[in-house]
């Protein structure tokens, strides 16, 4: 019986170990999405507690305490960060089998050394021990990120953030990168007349270009965009219940755009044109930099009104949405690449039921430019564990070549989530092991280790141009 959580986690056969250890275990990590605070890394804050650095905004133990029976109070109310650490700990001996029971242990060994099991017994001595620690240098915000030998972070930013801390650290030699990625999410949001016009304000004082039209709003946007680009940017994002290709006119846009502008309600169609037309912006100005662009799919968002009045969204009310994809994103890259305006794309998809259909329209736009030009993105969300991973890994696999796959991302809001690396090279050696032993690929361990270090790393490294 293998112990828990030991140097051979998840390998399960010596072909395994030999790749894991020998080629990924020690390579640094790009993480190319993720939802940390710049201004946290700008300043190595320190945390007061482990419950700042680890339950704050963590929605995945919201939901887990929730379905523990735990009060409301203990998860994003007024209670102590104590109380509310008590509480997880009481809830985490009822997740083994779910990845946070994975999660939560990994990141107890990587970042404090503790190999106990968090329990209501060993909670006080854990929320003490780790409390000391997070006061040292080395658990500063920036020294938990070199604890992992994390190179790049690529931090999510809405088009008016005005990147101080981004530019603040950028003036530091610091180890490691942090780059802002554009997120225009608010900017094509026509779902939301009253909000979208706030935004728009926003976005004429940030711009200090007046905005009455849209050419002038896609000049305010343009210089934002130029304004990213300037601060080392090279990546963009997009979260989408799904992709937006309807067809129209420019004369339209500008239609719509003035009612909107007006707050004069549009129809569902003139939304979805709207919508569709500013993706296609955003993606020809990604082109023109030569960034990479990202796009999440199928999240059904804040399903529990009641819920989302109390406390807002993006506090773990969301699940995986069964969206129509495949014609729509056909019909979007295509219309891109007739222009000869696709950039490297990466696509995201929250429902497993689209593995094969974003495994094979990937192919469709690989056209031999670039290696992997068009990514098949790793599991993300409901995704990124060990069922998840195994399966698009599996699909990548069969349908298209895993082997210029740009790796793992954490997508997260934690400085102590950085062991999703880990999780996936372990898993990925062994799956590349299982197959070894198995007589499934030759016995070539020099070449199977560069496929692994290149998934790992040097594909991120590559594809990025970080």
């Amino acid at each position: 019986m293998k112990a828990f959580l030991d140097d051979n986690f998840l390998l399960n056969t010596k072909t395994a170990e030999e790749l894991y250890h020998n080629y990924s275990k020690h390579l640094p990590i790009i993480d190319y999405h993720n939802h940390l605070i710049p201004e946290q890394i700008a300043n190595n804050v320190k945390f007061d507690n482990i419950s700042q650095v680890w339950l704050h905004g963590d929605h995945y133990k919201w939901r887990a305490m929730r379905a523990n029976g735990i009060n409301e109070r203990y998860i994003t109310g007024d209670a102590s960060d104590e109380e509310k650490f008590i509480k997880w700990a009481e809830t985490v001996p009822y997740t083994l089998r779910n990845p946070l029971h994975h999660w939560t242990h990994l990141e107890l060994q990587r970042y404090f050394g503790i190999t106990d099991l968090l329990s209501p017994k060993t909670a006080a001595k854990i929320y003490a021990d780790t409390g000391a620690l997070l006061q040292q240098d080395s658990h500063s915000v920036r020294g938990l990120l070199k604890m992992m030998n994390v190179e790049v972070v690529c931090t999510t930013d809405d088009p008016i953030d005005s990147l101080e801390f981004h530019q603040q650290f950028a003036k530091e030699k610091e180890s490691f990168k942090m780059l802002p990625a554009f997120r225009p999410d608010k900017a094509m949001n026509s779902d939301d007349i009253i909000a979208l016009n706030q935004y728009i304000d926003k976005l004429e004082e940030v711009s200090d270009i007046q905005i009455n039209s849209l050419g002038d709003y896609l000049k305010a946007l343009k210089a934002r965009h130029d304004f990213f680009a300037a601060n080392g940017c090279k990546v963009s994002d997009h979260g989408l219940e799904q992709i937006y290709a309807e067809d129209y006119t420019e004369q339209e846009i500008v239609t719509i755009f003035d009612k909107i502008r007006t707050k004069k309600e549009i129809s569902l169609a003139e939304n979805l044109k709207f919508k569709s037309a500013m993706l296609i912006y955003f993606a020809e100005w990604d082109h023109e930099k030569g960034w990479v662009q990202q796009y999440h799919l199928g999240a059904l968002r804040n399903n529990n009104a009641r819920m989302h009045r109390l406390i807002g969204p993006d506090t773990g009310w969301d699940s995986i949405g069964d969206f129509s994809q495949a014609r729509a994103l056909s019909k979007f890259l295509n219309k891109l690449d007739n222009q000869d305006k696709l950039t490297k794309t990466i696509l995201y998809n929250l429902n497993p039921a689209d593995n094969e259909l974003i495994a094979t329209m990937i192919g469709n736009f690989n056209d031999g430019s670039i290696k992997g030009k068009i990514q098949f993105g790793s599991a993300w969300w409901f995704l990124d564990q060990k069922d998840g991973m195994t399966k698009q890994i599996n699909t990548l696999s069969n349908m298209g070549l895993l082997s210029r796959l740009v790796g793992m991302l954490t997508d997260s809001r934690s400085f102590l989530s950085f062991p999703r690396h880990e999780y996936f090279r372990r898993l990925l050696c062994d799956i590349f092991g299982q197959d070894i032993e198995k007589g499934e690929i030759p016995n070539d361990i020099e070449w199977v280790g560069k496929i692994i270090t290149d998934i790992s790393y040097n594909n991120a490294k590559e594809y990025f141009e970080f």
